[in-house]
C-alpha cells in the first residue's frame, strides 16, 4: 500500500520525504522491522520507541511515524510527525487492512466480569441463528470454525485489524470482541468502529495496573465515550456504575436488568445444576447455564442480538440450545456421586457470584467445598477480601496457588488469611500446592457434596518464577479422581 493512501483522515502534523512510498508492513516493534516496512516509535512506560529510530531504518524500514522527528534524517525513509504515535497506530492499522470494521458489525463487551463469557455466548447465538462470526476472546480468536490461539485479552491493534480483515474475506457478517480495560487503556481499539457497545459490571480489579477504582472506571467509560453517534450501548443498569459508562456517549442509549426498569428486563424463574428457566421481556425459555450471573449474561446477549435486528423468539430459541462457556460453571459430577465446579472466578465479586449461585441451588444437606488462590504479581488488595468471602460462604475453604508468578506463594496465601474473619478461623486450610489442595477437598468431600475449584477456570498452566507449567484443574480433579477411587 502507497504511504500517501495510509495516511489517509489521519492528523498529520509534518511530513519529510517522500510520501509515495510502497508500505509493506506495519510494525512498532523495532525487532520485527523488515523491508519496506513502517515503524511506529510509540513511548512505552520503559522504553522509549524513538531510540530505535535510526536502527529501524537500517534494517530496511521505509518510512517513520513518531512524535518527535530524530535529530539524523535518512534520506532512504520518510518522516511522519504526528500528536500521538500510539492512538495513530490504530487509524494506520484499519486503513492498512482496509478498515475492516467498517465493512462488518463489531460487537466490543466490556466490564470486570463476563466479557469472556458473553462474547463467546454471542459467537455461539449467531452461529445458532447459522451466521459466521468472528469471535476475539481471552480464551480463543475464531474466525467461523477456525481456532487461532489467543494471548491478550485484547491483542494489538494491528492483530485486530489482520483478523478482521480475514473474517471479512471470508463473510463474516459479525465480530463479537472482549474489550479489556488493558486494551482501552493501552490505545488497542483505536480506530475501530463499534457496532454495539455492552457493559457487564464493574468491581474491584487491576488496581495494580490503574492503581484506583476511580481511574479503572474512567479507562471503562472511555470506550463508550469514543463511541459514534451510529453505534449502540447496551448497559446493565442494576450495577450502579452502569449509567456512568453512557454519561457522555453519543450512541444510542439502551439497558439490561433484572432489579430495575429497562430496555431488556430478566426474571429468574427456577434455577437447579441443569439449568435455569427465564423470562426475558415476557417470554419464557430453558437454559442448560446457570447462576444468577448467568441470567445478565444471557440477557445482554439477548439485548445485543434485538438491537441487531433479530426477533425475540429466534434469539430466544438460539439462546436455549448454547451450550456452557469453558471455565465458566463447568460442572460435572463423580461416579462417587461428588458435584464438582470449575470457574474462573479470579475477583471478589466473580467468587462471591458463583458461592451464592450455588448457595442458592443447593439444599444445604450438602457440604460446599471451595479451592481457590490469588494471581502473584497482582492487586494485593482484592486477596482479604476473597479471603472473607470464601470462607464465609464455603462450608470449608482451601487456600492454595492460583499463578504465583514472581511472588512467594506463601505470602501470598498470608494476604489472603488476613481478611478471614475469626468466627471463620476453623473454615478454611492452606495447602500452597494446587493439586494437593484439590486432592484435600476430594479427600474431604462425601456424597453429594460440592467442590467448587476456583480462580484458573480455562487455563491449562500454572505460572511460577516466570515458567509456565502445565496444570488443568478439571484434568486434575479427574486424574485424582480416578487414582483416590481405586
Amino acid at each position: 500500500m502507497q504511504l500517501n493512501d495510509l495516511l489517509k483522515r489521519i492528523p498529520v502534523l509534518e511530513i519529510h520525504g517522500d510520501d509515495s512510498r510502497e508500505i509493506s508492513e506495519l510494525v512498532f516493534d523495532s525487532r520485527k522491522v523488515t523491508e519496506n516496512s513502517l515503524y511506529i516509535a510509540m513511548r512505552g512506560t520503559v522504553v522509549d520507541g524513538h531510540s530505535f529510530i535510526a536502527s529501524s531504518v537500517e534494517k530496511g524500514a521505509t518510512a517513520i511515524v513518531c512524535e518527535e522527528f530524530p535529530e539524523h534524517l535518512n534520506e532512504n525513509a520518510t518522516y511522519i510527525k504526528v500528536k500521538d504515535s500510539s492512538k495513530t497506530l490504530g487509524h494506520l492499522a484499519s486503513n492498512f487492512y482496509g478498515n475492516p470494521s467498517e465493512k462488518l458489525k463489531l460487537i466490543g463487551v466490556t466490564g470486570t466480569n463476563g466479557k469472556t463469557s458473553v462474547s463467546t455466548l454471542l459467537f455461539d447465538v449467531f452461529k445458532n441463528l447459522g451466521y459466521d462470526s468472528a469471535l476475539l476472546s481471552t480464551v480463543e480468536i475464531r474466525i467461523g470454525e477456525k481456532i487461532i490461539p489467543a494471548t491478550h485479552t485484547t491483542p494489538d491493534v494491528i492483530t485486530i485489524n489482520k483478523i478482521l480483515a480475514q473474517a471479512v474475506e471470508e463473510g463474516c457478517e459479525f465480530a463479537f470482541m472482549e474489550v479489556s480495560s488493558h486494551g482501552i487503556a493501552q490505545n488497542r481499539i483505536e480506530g475501530l468502529h463499534f457496532k454495539i457497545a455492552g457493559f457487564t459490571n464493574l468491581t474491584h480489579d487491576h488496581l495494580d495496573y490503574h492503581k484506583t477504582f476511580d481511574e479503572y472506571l474512567k479507562t471503562k467509560k472511555r470506550f463508550f465515550d469514543q463511541l459514534e453517534d451510529s453505534a449502540v450501548a447496551i448497559t446493565n443498569v442494576d450495577d450502579k456504575n452502569g449509567n456512568v459508562m453512557l454519561q457522555n456517549t453519543k450512541a444510542t442509549k439502551r439497558s439490561y436488568a433484572l432489579k430495575t426498569m429497562a430496555d431488556f428486563h430478566g426474571k429468574l424463574l427456577e434455577v437447579d445444576f441443569n439449568g435455569m428457566l427465564l423470562n426475558f421481556n415476557g417470554k419464557e425459555f430453558w437454559t442448560t447455564l446457570t447462576g444468577k450471573f448467568n441470567v445478565y449474561n444471557l440477557l445482554l446477549v439477548f439485548g445485543i442480538a434485538s438491537e441487531l435486528g433479530f426477533e425475540s423468539d429466534e434469539i430466544l430459541q438460539a439462546i436455549s440450545r448454547l451450550k456452557r462457556v469453558s471455565g465458566r460453571f463447568e460442572t460435572f459430577k463423580s461416579d462417587g456421586g461428588i458435584f464438582f465446579i470449575v470457574d474462573y472466578a479470579h475477583t471478589p465479586d466473580a467468587l462471591e457470584n458463583i458461592l451464592d449461585s450455588i448457595n442458592d441451588i443447593r439444599t444445604k444437606n450438602e457440604r460446599l467445598i471451595t479451592v481457590f488462590g490469588c494471581g502473584g504479581d497482582r492487586d494485593h488488595s482484592k486477596r482479604p477480601e476473597m479471603g472473607n468471602i470464601a470462607t464465609k460462604k464455603s462450608t470449608l475453604a482451601i487456600i492454595t496457588s492460583d499463578n504465583p508468578r514472581t511472588e512467594d506463594p506463601a505470602a501470598i496465601i498470608k494476604e489472603i488469611e488476613a481478611g478471614v474473619e475469626p468466627q471463620n478461623f476453623s473454615k478454611y486450610t492452606s495447602i500452597p500446592d494446587r493439586k494437593e489442595a484439590i486432592k484435600m477437598a476430594i479427600k474431604f468431600a462425601e456424597p453429594k457434596d460440592i467442590v467448587l475449584v476456583a480462580g484458573k477456570g480455562h487455563e491449562t498452566y500454572q505460572e511460577i518464577n516466570g515458567v509456565k507449567h502445565h496444570f488443568d484443574d478439571k484434568e486434575t480433579i479427574n486424574e485424582l479422581w480416578q487414582l483416590m477411587s481405586k
